[in-house]
């Protein structure tokens, strides 16, 4: 049986009185990962544990096969990192960085020398591979960081906000990266990015982060093609009431967990609000179809809706 590439069971992690990831459990299988949501949503503190930076105060965590509290090392070994902040020496050419890091990773000089040549031609910075760090663009900067993550040929990377600070073109260019690297065999990566639009089209599964708590994990087309031609609708009140005011309109409502699906054909959705005031409960949220992680993202978490304006 094939060893999945994370498993995270009942993960907890506090600092203080905030709970940074709480009783997180998920199972995540090789291939483009997006581990997305807003800033403070316990990202970057999910990656720490899973490179073994931080202890988990619950729970356990598994990456390649190895637990990073146990073998932290195993787990270095396997994985390449490219943090959001920076993590560069100015006074270091761009290969002179990476072949560096190449042998911090476990590389023979020879070969890491090599290697930074490699990574660095398929970034982007070939030209600009000799000369001083501290002379790069914020652009070139994201590169040779995202050029030291792999320069080990490591079968997973994980990538905190590679995006941070670029402009659009510089932007779609990390992307076209992201996507070349998704396309090599035998590589799989994990895309840290609070910018919900950058994993759309770039990732095959999605891990979604609100608050600590996952609010939706798995393969992209399976979580959007659950939610396509239906309407989500969240409320504040009687659920019941609203359920056969709804009925009462002739539209057949769905109730889950947290939320009521239901179709509506064009020209319905002041149906919607004239059942929530029939049964006087308030709508906290009404989305439409559901056909992007971040239309996904909207679906899953209660924000405001303004009022109906007709």
């Amino acid at each position: 049986m094939p060893v999945a590439l994370i498993e995270v069971n009942g993960v907890s992690k506090r600092f203080g009185t905030v709970e940074a990831v709480s009783n997180l459990s998920v199972e995540l299988s090789p291939g483009s990962i997006g581990l997305v949501g807003p800033n403070g949503s316990g990202k970057t503190t999910l990656i720490r544990l899973l490179l073994g930076l931080l202890s988990p105060d619950s729970g356990n965590l598994s990456v390649l096969g190895c637990d990073p509290q146990r073998d932290p090392l195993g787990v270095r070994g396997q994985v390449g990192y490219m943090p959001e902040h920076d993590c560069l020496s100015p006074d270091l050419s761009g290969i002179g960085f990476v072949a560096h890091m190449g042998r911090v990773s476990g590389l023979p000089k020879e070969v890491a020398i090599s290697r930074a040549h490699d990574v660095l031609e398929f970034v982007g910075l070939a030209e600009e591979r000799y000369r001083k760090i501290r002379e790069y663009s914020v652009g070139m900067r994201q590169r040779v960081k995202l050029a030291q993550a792999i320069v080990h040929d490591p079968p997973l990377c994980f990538l905190d906000e590679p995006t941070a600070g670029l402009d659009p073109s510089g932007r779609e260019e990390m992307l076209e990266l992201l996507r070349a690297l998704g396309r090599l065999p035998n590589h799989s990566f994990v895309l840290s990015t609070h910018l919900l639009h950058d994993a759309d089209g770039l990732c095959d599964q999605v891990l979604m982060l609100d608050a600590g708590h996952c609010i939706a994990s798995g393969p992209v087309r399976e979580l959007i093609a659950s939610h396509e031609g239906e309407s989500v609708i969240r409320i504040q009140g009687d659920t019941d009431r609203f359920l056969a005011s709804l009925l009462q309109h002739g539209l057949t409502p769905k109730p889950m967990d947290r939320e009521i699906r239901v179709e509506l054909a064009p020209g319905t959705t002041r149906a919607v609000f004239e059942s929530a005031a029939e049964a006087g409960v308030q709508v906290r949220y009404l989305g439409r179809s559901v056909a992007t992680i971040e239309g996904l993202f909207l679906a899953r978490v209660e924000l405001p809706v303004p009022e109906d304006p007709t």
